[in-house]
């Protein structure tokens, strides 16, 4: 009976994520999305549309109520011993040496990041700019790290929930503003519901403290791509060590955003994440198969009088959280790079991003028992992606990310992961806003052990999938020029 409750338990997680993926495309979308102008008369906007007054203390009282309420949800419900906090445990914590910990992989890969996006997001919606959000972000974690937990304060976790954080909460924090943003096509009471669901810390402030943060952050009509496929993918090969369950066949739910593409003269990057891309997949066999995010921190603008191409180039944050089944990984760094938009011939253009950078990551297998079998270190990096735009009726997207998880700062000699993954997607329109697209990706682990005589270890997966998608406006992105 125990087993019957887990499976209907588990099928009903994995469901409530594929909708919840489509719910977060509906409030996310832009009504008019891929760099188009919209084509109703314009509306004039509401009061509450004005920028919002900054309040340094307000973030600071959000961020300690917030990790005190964490603190004794998680001591009442998860682990009395590990969030017994007491005045002891705070000055041994704040004297301490920094560790690193090994618990389960999407606790410190995913739920960090997560928790550090709302820190991020108090900060927003309270008026603040990006750095002094990053600021907090990071004075939130160092108070989690003492004063939230007994066990000794993590430098993974910092990097995870203090830097990872901004880089996953800005997008997060832009989405749901630019749901509030957008007057045309939703009342008041659904953009701030929608926008709460996107960023909960930017409704909690707007809800909280009546009008003081009404205002909404002014995006300045970015050009952006948003879409939405769902379909399913079937397992086209598979290589695997460990006796690991493995769902081949899958429902699969992904959306995506690409905002502030470069090329449009009224567009321009001069704050970070005016330019940003993100992603999350779900699926009924990883529930979260991959969340990517990577923006422009710093950087400037070359082409704007070309005629034939146009982009920015500068200094990246990314944030990755990939789990294909069979193994995982997951890193937050710093890259350098490009995104440009280069015109073929005829109708024809070319998007592309080429990231080099290094960061912080871990990778490993699925094998632990308690979902920590993997490692840290200093993470290399790179990442190329590439969209071929030929006409209005389709598009070709080619994804690269390798990634090598080196034994430099790592909390033991556990050898080094090598991992690649390749995304391939086809789409072609159907009508206006509806295509259908082929999807291939490609994973593969290699994993060298310091230990003498063992040989190397090798994980891959193939998936191939079809898709319905759902585009917001024409020519899949293309920004006019």
């Amino acid at each position: 009976m125990c087993r019957v409750a887990d499976v209907l338990r588990d099928s009903f997680r994995d469901r409530a994520l594929i909708l919840g993926c489509v719910f977060l495309f509906l409030v996310a979308a832009p009504r008019v999305g891929l760099g188009q102008q919209p084509v109703t008369a314009p509306v004039a906007p509401p009061p509450e549309t004005a920028p919002i007054p900054k309040n340094y203390f307000i973030p600071l009282l959000d961020i300690v109520a917030f990790d005190t309420l964490l603190n004794r949800f998680n001591y009442r419900f998860i682990d009395r011993a590990t969030y017994d906090v007491s005045l002891s445990s705070i000055r041994r914590n704040a004297n301490s040496p920094w560790v690193l910990d090994n618990d389960p992989f999407s606790i410190n890969q995913f739920l960090h990041p997560y928790q550090g996006s709302l820190y991020h997001g108090f900060a927003r919606s309270a008026g603040l700019n990006y750095w002094e959000s990053l600021g907090y972000t990071f004075a939130g974690s160092v108070l989690w790290e003492i004063a939230g937990e007994t066990t000794l304060p993590s430098r993974n976790d910092q990097i995870a929930t203090g830097i990872g954080g901004t880089f996953l909460g800005e997008p997060l924090f832009r989405l749901a503003s630019r749901v509030l943003e957008r007057t045309d096509h939703l009342s008041g009471f659904w953009r701030e519901l929608f926008a709460a669901v996107i960023s909960p810390a930017t409704g909690f402030n707007r809800l909280a403290y009546g009008g003081r943060f009404r205002g909404v952050f002014p995006s300045h009509d970015p050009p952006s791509l948003t879409r939405l496929q769902l379909g399913v993918m079937g397992t086209s090969s598979i290589q695997k060590t460990f006796t690991q369950a493995i769902e081949r066949n899958e429902v699969v739910a992904d959306f995506s955003s690409a905002y502030g593409l470069p090329g449009d003269p009224n567009y321009v990057h001069h704050r970070p994440f005016d330019y940003f891309n993100f992603q999350f997949t779900t699926s009924t066999g990883s529930r979260f198969e991959n969340i990517f995010s990577r923006g422009l921190l710093v950087g400037t603008a070359y082409g704007q009088g070309a005629d034939r191409h146009r982009g920015v180039w500068g200094l990246y944050g990314t944030y990755d959280y990939v789990a294909p089944q069979v193994f995982r990984v997951s890193s937050t760094a710093l890259a350098l790079g490009t995104t440009l938009q280069r015109k073929l011939s005829g109708s024809g253009v070319l998007q592309s991003t080429l990231l080099a950078g290094t960061g912080y990551g871990a990778g490993g297998g699925i094998g632990g028992e308690n979902g920590n079998d993997y490692h840290f270190g200093i993470t290399p990096q790179v990442l190329a992606d590439v969209r071929v735009i030929p006409s209005d009726r389709a598009a070709f997207d080619v994804t690269l990310r390798d990634y090598y998880i080196s034994r430099l700062a790592s909390v033991k000699h556990q050898g080094s992961e090598h991992i690649a993954r390749v995304d391939a997607l086809i789409s072609v329109r159907l009508k206006g806003r509806h295509a259908v697209s082929a999807r291939y990706i490609w994973s593969r682990r290699s994993a060298s052990s310091p230990e003498p005589g063992q040989a190397d270890l090798i994980q891959s997966r193939g998936s191939f999938g079809l898709f319905y998608t759902y585009v917001r406006g024409t020519r899949f992105g293309a920004v006019e020029f």
